[in-house]
């Protein structure tokens, strides 16, 4: 049974946290300590030491993540890799199979191309709207099925409805990178998905100030992952967990900032002379608009979008840029702007990129929390130079 109630705006601010309060401190004060005394813990995950993921820090996190994604525990981990690695080396064992999306972020995509078939785990890529394109992957070993909310960089939004109904009826485990989403906009355990995965480093953060990971889901699936990573050592430490835990607690007024200013933000870019393409899943000219809309309670800060002139066009438009940083990462109060081809799927080639859709002129676009005219007025200047 899942141990908090309430609206997600308040269990961010109050799930998790210690009662009674800690010498009544308002705010979790930081456990700066590896070790804790020794009470006769049966289980070696259960001695009380940093790595095994059970500092005060970490536990406090933990349950305010899982009161906000809705499923009965989570996980915290270094980094979202660090998460999905260890999930995905859980579930997965020598000779098993997945399916997974054929874009996928670019650190999912070598782990399941280079490191993955290493221990024995092969894969399949489809795309998320071509339900034929599933059944076809399916083999005796498939073990699991791994998408992505919405993709990055193109926004694409798969049919994640009949993805779950896939895998139940093929006994397969479901598992999902809420990134780009975060709880704010989707829940996906309350639809159906086993476990779930966030780059916190990212919107529940949204202070471009530390890199974490975490995973969420029913206990008994949680529980291995957290052995795996004990033994891995992808821990996240005090002082990280307490950042976290202080983004979390702004995390839905942020986001629903993001979403609205995004929205006017691709609503001007796609009327603009020069701009050839925009990719915003709140825009009726989006292919997957009715379903992001009948899924998500808003539709995103992420942005990717062609200009007319290709890479070089977008790189003379960054120079006359003012306010986003041209910068990796997304979901911070900054905005960030950057060409993905150039900086975030490098290590795909020419021809991988091309058939997965990222020309070298697409720009992707992280809306922060500066004033929306602020933004816009920056984009018009530098996009009419």
């Amino acid at each position: 049974m899942k141990s908090e109630s309430g609206a997600i705006e308040t269990l961010a601010i109050h799930a998790g946290e210690p009662k009674p309060r800690i010498g009544g401190a308002v705010v979790m004060p930081i456990f700066q300590s590896s070790t804790y005394e020794y009470l006769g813990e049966a289980d070696y995950h259960d001695v009380r030491y940093i790595r095994l993921n059970n500092n005060p820090n970490q536990i406090a996190l933990c349950k305010k993540i899982a009161a906000i994604e809705n499923t009965e525990a989570a996980l915290v981990a270094g980094s979202g890799m660090a998460a999905i690695s260890a999930t995905l080396m859980t579930v997965l064992s020598s000779g098993d199979h997945f399916i997974t999306l054929d874009c996928l972020y670019s650190g999912t995509h070598e782990l399941t191309t280079k490191i993955l078939p290493g221990y024995g785990i092969s894969h399949s890529f489809v795309n998320g709207n071509d339900h034929a394109s599933w059944e076809r992957a399916l083999k005796p070993n498939t073990k699991a099925i791994y998408v992505e909310t919405l993709t990055n960089p193109l926004l694409q939004v798969a049919d994640l409805v009949r993805i779950v109904e896939f895998a139940r009826a093929n006994k397969l485990v479901s598992l999902i990178d809420n990134t780009f989403a975060s709880p704010i906009n989707y829940r996906p355990a309350d639809h159906g998905f086993d476990i779930v995965l966030e780059s916190c480093t990212k919107y529940l953060n949204g202070h471009d100030d530390l890199v974490a990971g975490a995973v969420a889901g029913d206990a008994e699936r949680i529980r291995p992952i957290k052995h795996k990573l004990d033994i891995l050592g992808g821990t996240l430490d005090p002082h990280a967990c307490f950042l976290l835990d202080r983004g979390l607690k702004t995390l839905a007024v942020r986001v629903r900032h993001q979403n609205a200013s995004a929205l006017r933000i691709a609503t001007f870019l796609s009327e603009h002379a020069a701009v050839k393409h925009v990719n915003y899943p709140g825009l009726p000219s989006h292919k997957q608009h009715e379903r992001a809309a009948e899924l998500f309670a808003g539709f995103g800060g992420m942005i990717s979008f062609e200009i007319k002139g290709g890479a070089e066009s977008a790189d003379r438009m960054f120079e006359r840029l003012r306010i986003p940083a041209l910068a990796v990462s997304l979901g911070g109060v900054e905005s960030l702007i950057i060409r993905p081809a150039a900086a975030i799927h490098p290590n795909l080639s020419a021809e991988q990129r091309d058939a997965s859709g990222i020309s070298d002129g697409l720009i992707r676009l992280s809306v922060g929390l500066e004033a929306t005219i602020d933004l816009i007025a920056d984009l018009e200047q530098a996009l009419a130079g």
